[in-house]
Parts: structure tokens; C-alpha cells; sequence
């Protein structure tokens, strides 16, 4: 069975603009239609609490990726000195693929060029995501990294939305992840803001076709091919750097902890969320990453929160939910699809 492999590529901003999944189909979970011999009101009581859950479980599980990734930042901080910053982006990529490839099982008859490409384009941003940003992290301080970083969604979302009030909402998540810089954008390593700034761009690519891959591939079985092809990227720099220190078993036995917490849980479960979820959401969704950041710092490692600190996680919690009600409130205004 050829998936869409003989349809032209769209662009990426066309791509993210139409990023929600197809229609609920009737009778279905999620959908306005309510069974047979329910009284109206009861069935349309139950459709709007279903149409609830169905829009509000994609954020869910993007927070809840969110949550993992960090809490996965915390195990990877012990295993840096070990195996460097390439050893550990090697360790998580290839470990969560074997993970992947033995839980998924993916079929790899059937497909087109263009789901092929989709998966390589898929795999390289991973891989490229991963490795600019621990080498941005080896030259700035953390908070700075990911404040940079996560401009690149934030941009994303304003190109893909072209709605004024998304982009209130991006530039109060803008304000927030600033502040909660500490102020320190002067005495950056210029280095490590490019590379942090062009680890931005490699996640917005990742939304992109972690977007088009849920839609070309069933389950998770596209992500666990890309993966393997993200994994086989970054082999070779986490070889030179580290050599056999990948070898030692402690070590293999952290990598696995940063490859389960950090790629295999979140990525699944951001996967599962586009399928849902509107990109330019998803998109602004992933400025709570420096929130989620600080909060597992003050619980794991008893990091106090300025008052600064506060204000700049208020600020981005409201920018991200102000724009998930936005784009419910639009949702809702449109006319139901045959």
C-alpha cells in the first residue's frame, strides 16, 4: 500500500497551519453524534463533555512530556561527565530507538518516497535538536539555552497562526522566558547562543514532521524509524568524543533512564498529541518548557525561586493557556465537517 507517496510535499508553514487531525468520524468518541434512543439534550450534554476531553487530552500529553523530558535533564546532568555532552545525546538516541524498534515492531514495506523522506527529515531534526543544544549547554548557562531555544517555536506559531491574538499571546510567552533568563543575554558565549538559537530552529522542524509522520505512519511506528535514522546520525560524534566509555555499564544503565525519560515517553506521547492538536499550539505549548524546567529544579534539586522567577512561569503558563483557548474557541466556531 503506497501512503501518499506520489503527493507533492507541502510547505512547512502550509503544513503547520493545517495541523490538526482529521474530523472525528460519526458516532465515534469525540464526535456530536449520540447513540441511538438518547434523549437530545443528554446526548448533546455528553458530546460537549466528550468534545472537551478530546481537546483538552492532547495538552495533557504534551505537559506530560514536558514533565518527563526534564526530570530526564536531571539523570543526563550525572551522566555528562561520564560520557561528554555527543556521548549522551548518542546514548539517548540509540537507546530509546532499540527501545522503540523492539516495542513498535514497524512495518517497512508499503511506503512512498515521500513518507521516507518525511521519516529522514523527521530523524535528522531529532538528532540535530539534540546535539546543538547540549553543545549551547556546554558553553551558556542552562536557563539561557532553553530561553533561546524555545524561541523557535514561539516564532513558529506566529508564522503558522497569522492571527493577532496569537501573537499577543507568543510575545507575552516571549517576556516570560526573558525574565527567566535572569537577564544574562549580554554575557552570552556567542557560540553557544548560535548554537542554541539554531537548536530553536531544529525543533521547530521537529514539530513539523513529528506532525506529518503521526499522519503517515500508524502508532508510534514512524517515530521509531526515525529514531534509528537520528540515532545512526549522531553514532559517530558520540564515538569520537567518547569511545568505549559508551561501553560501561553504569553508564549503558543511565543512558537508558535519559533515553526512556527523555526521548522514548515524550516524544510518544507529543506524537500522539499532534494527531489532535493544532502545531501552532503544540508550538506555544512548548514555551512551558522553561517553567517545567525551574519547577523540577526547585523539587529535584532544591533550587529556591526568585521572585522573577515566579512572575516570568505565571507569564508563560498564561501566554500557553490563553492560547490553547484561542484556538478551542476557534475550533468550536467552525462548521462541523461532513
Amino acid at each position: 500500500m503506497n501512503h501518499a507517496g506520489s503527493e507533492p510535499v507541502d510547505s512547512p508553514v502550509k503544513d503547520i497551519a493545517a495541523g490538526a487531525a482529521p474530523a472525528t468520524a460519526p458516532g465515534a468518541p469525540g464526535s456530536a453524534s449520540g447513540a441511538p434512543g438518547t434523549e437530545p439534550g443528554a446526548a448533546a450534554a455528553g458530546a460537549g463533555a466528550s468534545a472537551r476531553a478530546t481537546r483538552l487530552g492532547p495538552v495533557a500529553l504534551v505537559v506530560a512530556g514536558g514533565l518527563s523530558v526534564q526530570f530526564g535533564s536531571a539523570v543526563a546532568v550525572l551522566l555528562m561527565p561520564r560520557a561528554g555532552a555527543l556521548g549522551v545525546v548518542t546514548l539517548r538516541l540509540v537507546l530509546a530507538a532499540a527501545v522503540l524498534l523492539i516495542v513498535c515492531r514497524p512495518k517497512v514495506r508499503g511506503y512512498g518516497r515521500a513518507d521516507w523522506g518525511t521519516v529522514a527529515a523527521f530523524g535528522t531534526a531529532m538528532a540535530g535538536m539534540n546535539i546543538l543544544f547540549y553543545q549551547a549547554a556546554d558553553r551558556i548557562p542552562l536557563g539561557a539555552a532553553v530561553t533561546l531555544e524555545v524561541l523557535g517555536p514561539l516564532i513558529l506559531s506566529v508564522i503558522a497562526s497569522r492571527r493577532l491574538m496569537n501573537l499577543l499571546w507568543a510575545g507575552l510567552a516571549l517576556g516570560g522566558v526573558v525574565l527567566l533568563s535572569g537577564g544574562g543575554f549580554e554575557r552570552l558565549d556567542p557560540v553557544g547562543a548560535a548554537f542554541a538559537l539554531a537548536a530553536g530552529a531544529m525543533w521547530a522542524t521537529y514539530i513539523v514532521f513529528s506532525a506529518r509522520t503521526g499522519r503517515r505512519f500508524p502508532q508510534a511506528d514512524g517515530l521509531a524509524l526515525a529514531m534509528a535514522f537520528g540515532a545512526l546520525l549522531s553514532l559517530p560524534f558520540g564515538i569520537v568524543e567518547a569511545g568505549d566509555k559508551l561501553l560501561v555499564p553504569s553508564t549503558i544503565g543511565l543512558g537508558l533512564a535519559v533515553a526512556l525519560m527523555s526521548s522514548v515517553l515524550p516524544y510518544t506521547l507529543e506524537l500522539i498529541a499532534l494527531r489532535r492538536l493544532p502545531a501552532p499550539t503544540f508550538a506555544i505549548l512548548m514555551s512551558l518548557e522553561p517553567a517545567i524546567a525551574a519547577g523540577a529544579g526547585f523539587l529535584v534539586l532544591s533550587q529556591a525561586l526568585s521572585l522573577t522567577d515566579a512572575l516570568a512561569i505565571a507569564l508563560v503558563i498564561a501566554a500557553s493557556m490563553g492560547a490553547v483557548r484561542t484556538q478551542m474557541k476557534r475550533a468550536a466556531a467552525l462548521p462541523p465537517q461532513a
